[in-house]
Formats: C-alpha cells, structure tokens, sequence
C-alpha cells in the first residue's frame, strides 16, 4: 500500500471514487447542493487547474482512496477526501490524512457539509476543531470559492501544527 501522487491520467479513477463515496451525501446536505453526478470530469479538471493536487492511496495497482490538497494565498486546504464505500472504515482515509497533514506547516483547514456528522467526526478524530459560524463564513469566502447556499450548508474545521 503507498500514497503517491495521482496521475493527470487518473481523472476518471479520481471522479469515479469521488461519486461513488458521495452517494452518502445524498438525502443529507440539501437536495439543491446535491448534482448529479456529485462531481463531473470538468469541475475535477477545473479544480485541478485551480492547484487542487491530488494524492492516492493505490493497493494492488488500484487507487483505493484520495484526498486533494490545494495552497490558496499560503493557506493548505484539503479538498475532495473520499475513499470508496467498500473501502471505508479500513484507515485509508486516515493514512491519507496523515500524510498530507505532515506535508503541511502551519494550520491546515478543510471544509464539509454541517450535516456530514460522519465527516465531521472524522477530521475531529485527527485533531481537527469546528470553528464557530462567523469565522466559517469568513474562511469559505476567503479560501473557497462556492456558493453562498454552500457556505450556509457548510463548516469548517482547523488544526493547528502539533
């Protein structure tokens, strides 16, 4: 098992395990922030194109889980943390994490859905801490670029360098 970076030729794999874990999302964050599929190719290559670099956890030749991390004005974000359904649970995600936390100086943040309770737990998990609403808003509208039906849906959490 290693993490590596993901290859430009890997879009499809990358979008394939992004909608595949996203269906848990479904019926949770609201029905108008849900699309169908939950991301396509080109928004992956548009984030792509924005610095979003992609990191894979490959077993037996497959990528087994992702997760992006993109630098906006110096600031780390994780972007797009997903590992597909039949894998979940077995510290993928967690070994992806991991990783790109130790590749990262300074205060990491990532954003989710304030419904995704299992999300949530899972960067808290990590050392990660909920900031409170107002500087939610203010992180999403500083470092995100998203809708502001999204930043009403969503938080963000922080961790500090141990």
């Amino acid at each position: 098992m290693t993490i590596r970076l993901c290859r430009e030729n890997e879009q499809a794999a990358i979008a394939e395990i992004i909608n595949a874990a996203a269906e848990k999302y479904r019926g949770v964050i609201p029905a108008d922030c849900f699309h169908d599929p939950y991301m396509s190719r080109e928004a992956l290559a548009k984030d792509i194109d924005h610095g979003v670099v992609f990191w894979g956890r490959e077993e037996d030749g497959t990528l087994a889980g992702v997760m992006g991390l993109q630098n906006v004005r110096g600031q780390p974000l994780i972007r797009h943390a997903y590992v597909p359904p039949a894998l979940q649970g077995k510290g993928i995600g967690s070994a992806l994490l991991e990783f790109l936390i130790a590749e990262c100086n300074g205060p990491i943040l990532v954003g989710t859905w304030a419904d995704a309770v299992w999300a949530i737990r899972f960067y808290e998990r990590h050392g990660f801490i909920m900031t409170g609403r107002d500087e939610t808003v203010r992180l999403l509208h500083k470092f995100w670029t998203v809708s502001e039906r999204q930043i009403e849906t969503s938080v963000v959490l922080k961790r500090e360098p141990r």
